[in-house]
């Protein structure tokens, strides 16, 4: 009986830290937000970035973000899977390359609905709008086993 206590005690003890390795590690948080603050609805309502203040902000896969309006903040409440950005907020481009790279919010793109971020001029329009669908299906094959891997350890890859 002992082992079987001490194998479900391991389990909860992986379980729970995975769960917190994703806030962290899923997500590009810069300024203690996800994507540095911006709303990420307002990328599909205005098509545009738009910082997002502390005032209106939820707590969504264990990290924060931030709403440019109370509206906003509703919207994404309803249906945080619609806005939330591919790749957790880290670089389209990078991703399919299987890095994580911080994003620029003013390079964007809405594919079908999807928040695409990326982190450079050249990664957004020579390789992401270049090459959209190519970039989005090596994107999201890479994910599968990058996204709870920290930034650091895939750089030392």
């Amino acid at each position: 009986m002992k082992t079987l206590g001490t194998v479900a005690a391991l389990t909860l003890a992986a379980a729970l830290h995975s769960t917190s390795a994703l806030a962290v590690d899923e997500h590009f948080i810069d300024d203690n937000a996800v994507v540095g603050g911006y709303d990420v609805v307002a990328y599909h309502t205005v098509g545009a970035p738009t910082q997002g203040s502390a005032e209106f902000s939820a707590e969504y896969q264990g990290a924060t973000w931030h709403f440019a309006s109370k509206e906003n903040l509703t919207m994404f409440e309803a249906d945080p899977a619609k806005y939330a950005p591919a790749y957790g907020g880290w670089c389209a481009a990078g991703a399919s390359k299987g890095k994580k790279v911080p994003t620029k919010p003013e390079l964007f793109a809405v594919v079908d609905g999807q928040l695409y971020l990326n982190s450079s001029p050249a990664a957004h329009n020579k390789l992401f709008l270049a090459d959209t669908e190519n970039v989005i299906r090596k994107g999201e094959s890479n994910w599968k086993t990058i996204f709870a891997t920290s930034r650091e350890a895939l750089l030392a890859k």
